[in-house]
């Protein structure tokens, strides 16, 4: 008889990937989804640590699940990703009542640590790194779906050792997949009807450079832009340090690649660029950025910002407003510091009052926000091209898709839209999306 699970997942891309993994597996042992945790019999989180308030947010949950566990003492308690790679059997320590731990490394244990579970054999927990050819055979192998739009993991783990950074300690050192397993991976997924791929690393410039690829990035991008029946290419995350010239020409020289980049810049001065082990400055991040305008004008960026640093001054946040001021980022993810386990910064001198770095923080928030709805409200009354992906959250039969840089667009049609490219009137810029009136189904492509 099959049982239920349900399943929360926290933080980046890499851990949506995961989870879409895991899914795939207790699939295999005849494990269900429902849509709440009552009614399951594992209860599963993937979770993040890259930030002390995604790690809180955890514990948060499994004390939300204890009533439930005392009600019913056979429901299993799973927590994987980083936490649990980050906490080890720590956490079952903290959280008596948790079953099973596993780590980053570990999905593929699943299942045999549920079926120990269920025979009675107490907690679980899992997390060795595996290196080279031994971790490669981890990568994740995802069962068919309906989905447009897909990411694609191309390397895992990061070198970089950012001085704030918890990545490497629970992800594990760099590797990259064979191009190969990639491209057989892409052309399987546009087979089920995927239209749309993101190329997904932590840093996915550095990919092949290792040892562990056979090309470098530029040269896969080619060749998955090559894939028939692909109509849009995406990567994600970029190192500024690791952005080449060859990279930077393939936005003007590939015509499915969408003309957006994510490009973390974390910081705009450069004393505090060093403090955190970045590798450039930011002279060098602003020659990147002007080299990818004149590649491609059209291109929109967004990026990555930490305030209140260990040791930043009012001076150095200035320098971060004023980088802010010269790219002009679409939108940026921006976080106050949050001291992590292992890092560099931890042993960092820290005299800079919280109220202080609130105050800069949301100066910086205003900032962008004014940045980002100059930017956005410039697509009103123009036709962007707009891949649809499903119905929209709006309701009332409206579809919903994305534009080249990454912006949902909101707008009514028919359901045999999905999984097409439209053109689309913009009317209305909001905060996080576009509304828009379809202009014409004759401009339908594959």
């Amino acid at each position: 008889m099959s049982k239920s699970f349900y399943i929360e997942t926290f933080g980046c891309q890499m851990n949506v990937v995961d989870s879409e993994w895991i899914v795939n597996l207790l699939a295999q042992i005849d494990y269900q989804p429902v849509e709440t945790p009552q009614e399951a019999d594992l209860i599963l989180l993937n979770t993040c640590s890259v930030r002390d308030k995604a790690e809180r947010k955890v514990y948060g949950h499994l004390g939300r699940f204890k009533p439930i566990k005392d009600k019913r003492p056979e429901l299993i308690l799973a927590v994987g990703g980083c936490v649990a790679q980050q906490e080890g059997d720590r956490l079952l320590r903290k959280v008596p009542y948790l079953d099973i731990v596993f780590g980053t490394h570990n999905v593929h244990k699943l299942p045999e640590m549920i079926h120990e579970v269920e025979a009675g054999r107490g907690q679980q927990c899992e997390t060795r790194h595996y290196e080279g050819a031994k971790r490669l055979e981890q990568f994740p192998q995802r069962a068919e779906d309906s989905a447009i739009s897909r990411f694609v993991t191309i390397m895992q783990g990061c070198d970089n050792f950012c001085s704030y950074c918890v990545v490497p300690y629970v992800r594990g050192r760099e590797v990259s997949r064979p191009s190969g397993d990639i491209l057989a991976e892409v052309r399987a997924l546009v087979d089920q009807g995927v239209r749309e791929v993101t190329l997904l690393g932590q840093n996915v410039n550095s990919y092949g450079q290792k040892g562990s690829g056979d090309m470098s990035f530029p040269e896969l991008l080619e060749r998955v832009h090559a894939i028939d029946g692909l109509t849009r290419l995406r990567f994600t995350s970029s190192h500024p340090k690791d952005l080449s010239d060859e990279l930077i020409t393939s936005f003007a020289s590939l015509d499915k690649l969408c003309k957006h980049m994510h490009l973390a810049l974390q910081s705009g001065s450069n004393r505090i660029l060093e403090q955190m082990n970045r590798g450039y400055s930011r002279e060098q991040y602003l020659d990147r950025v002007a080299c990818l305008k004149q590649a491609c004008p059209e291109i929109r960026m967004t990026t990555d910002l930490i305030v209140g640093f260990p040791g930043e001054q009012e001076e150095d946040f200035e320098q971060t407003l004023d980088m802010l001021e010269q790219v002009r980022f679409a939108d940026a993810y921006s976080f106050l510091y949050s001291r992590r386990p292992q890092t560099k910064a931890l042993e960092m001198a820290d005299p800079v009052p919280a109220e202080e770095k609130q105050r800069w923080f949301d100066r910086m928030l205003d900032v962008q926000a004014r940045i980002s709805r100059e930017i956005w409200q410039q697509d009103c009354g123009t036709i962007q091209q707009v891949l649809v992906e499903g119905q929209s959250r709006q309701g009332q039969g409206q579809l919903f898709g994305r534009s080249q840089w990454n912006r949902i667009v909101n707008f009514d049609g028919p359901q045999e839209l999905v999984g097409q490219q439209v053109a689309v009137h913009i009317e209305t810029a909001l905060r996080n999306s576009h509304r828009g009136t379809l202009v014409d189904n004759s401009a339908l492509t594959d």
